[in-house]
């Protein structure tokens, strides 16, 4: 065995398959012995009690380098395999529940903008019978969506299914409504909610579609609903991931995730917004998905600075993969799952936040990196960027649970005009050399 340990020793590793379909290797060790040592290596599919011990001899099959019908095998397994994902995906849908939709007759949703303009025609479009009331605060946006049904501030040129409306009226918005779109922004959505809370039914799904902190509170929008309408049983979802309110617009494929501590209510949310081109995850972790949505918008500021600065591919990776790091530690502090932070809610959702341009916080960021002042750039701006306001309660929040998080922190210093770019810069490369965790 110690010629194992020689370097320059080249062994050839060639995959085959057992009558038990276990993945073997051959392996060729060069002038130790007449015929192979054939050894095994486990892998998620192969069996742990399958070793070389366990089959005669000759009842292992030719490797499959040496047959011509290679390529044809392979093909074969790739055929099986998927036709085995659509049979499962075909049961699993025939056993699905699907009585949610037939069952709503109302949805509302509270706001205007973008995405909440392209959530309500995403839901109408779900059923033709489906009465879905949009209550908006601008009276031009209100008459445009009634009359001509475009929305002429965020979507002149998409028209909205016939069965959106809209209303500046809160009584009439909320009256019969089976579930709630919030998509009023985070920092001014506790004075919306008090101006409503008359006409909020206390059983009334709210299904939040803001992300953020709010600056002085630090509390999410799972804590701001309930407490804001004074209903701590205000039933609450949290909607996110990966998707921009155009592509949504133009029914692209996307995949979400909606969280919340009720499983059944989660289930129904599924059911409700699930479609042929938009996938809806469920998930319990109403903290996860909340602050990875949160922070996302901050490393989205970061990646534009760097975009802006032209500082290249390799620091933009490095920036993105540190942010990703500072993320998780928060949020697992918080109570969070990693396997929330990896998935569309957190990974999914930081990967379109920080390197499409459609992105308003990565916007902000180029801009600030390209030498803007902030607040030409925010008066530029018809939409929020909700990262700007979110930075510095993103820091709060870190000193309560006593996580360094470099990147973010550079962020919110540079929003205070405490810092410039290109110093933020020189002082995360001259942070120590430090083992990556």
């Amino acid at each position: 065995m110690a010629a194992l340990l020689e370097p320059g020793l080249f062994f050839n590793m060639t995959p085959f398959l057992t009558s038990r379909s276990s993945p073997f290797h051959e392996i060729h060790l060069p002038n130790l012995h007449s015929k192979p040592i054939v050894i095994t290596t486990c892998c998620a599919s192969t069996p742990p009690f399958l070793s070389s011990s366990t089959l005669p001899e000759d009842a292992l099959p030719e490797p499959l380098s040496n047959s011509p019908d290679r390529p044809r095998d392979r093909r074969k397994v790739v055929r099986l395999a998927w036709e085995k994902l659509v049979r499962w995906s075909r049961s699993w849908r025939s056993k699905a529940k699907t009585d949610i939709l037939e069952r709503t007759n109302k949805v509302v949703v509270l706001g205007g903008g973008s995405f909440g303009t392209a959530m309500a025609a995403h839901v109408a479009n779900r059923k033709a019978q489906l009465e879905v009331t949009m209550l908006v605060r601008d009276p031009e946006v209100c008459q445009s969506i009634n009359d001509n049904h475009f929305n002429c501030k965020y979507f002149p040129e998409h028209k909205l299914p016939q069965n959106v409306i809209a209303t500046t009226d809160a009584k009439t918005a909320l009256l019969g409504a089976d579930y709630c779109l919030h998509a009023v922004p985070v920092q001014f959505s506790v004075t919306f909610l008090q101006g409503i809370v008359d006409y909020v039914d206390p059983g009334l799904p709210f299904i939040s579609l803001s992300k953020g902190l709010e600056l002085n509170t630090l509390r999410m929008m799972s804590q701001i609903i309930p407490q804001a309408l004074r209903n701590p049983r205000q039933p609450f979802i949290a909607l996110s991931g990966p998707s921009f309110a155009l592509e949504l617009m133009n029914k692209l494929p996307t995949a979400m995730v909606v969280a919340s501590k009720d499983k059944k209510l989660a289930s129904a949310v599924q059911q409700l917004l699930a479609s042929d081109h938009l996938r809806i995850s469920t998930s319990r972790d109403v903290t996860g998905v909340e602050i990875a949505g949160a922070l996302k918008n901050v490393l989205a500021i970061a990646a534009g600075i760097v975009e802006g600065m032209k500082l290249g591919n390799n620091s933009m990776a490095a920036l993105v993969a540190q942010g990703c790091s500072e993320i998780r530690w928060l949020a697992t502090k918080m109570g969070a799952k990693p396997t929330t932070i990896t998935g569309l809610s957190g990974t999914g959702d930081i990967m379109l936040t920080c390197f499409v341009n459609l992105s308003r916080n990565r916007t902000v960021g180029v801009r600030l990196g390209s030498g803007e002042k902030l607040d030409d750039i925010l008066n530029s701006m018809t939409q929020v960027a909700e990262g700007v306001s979110t930075a510095g309660a993103v820091i709060a929040l870190a000193q309560k649970y006593n996580v360094k998080m470099p990147v973010l922190t550079a962020v919110a210093r540079i929003i205070d005009n405490e810092l410039t770019p290109k110093k933020a810069v020189l002082e995360l490369m001259n942070l120590p050399q430090v083992e990556e965790v």
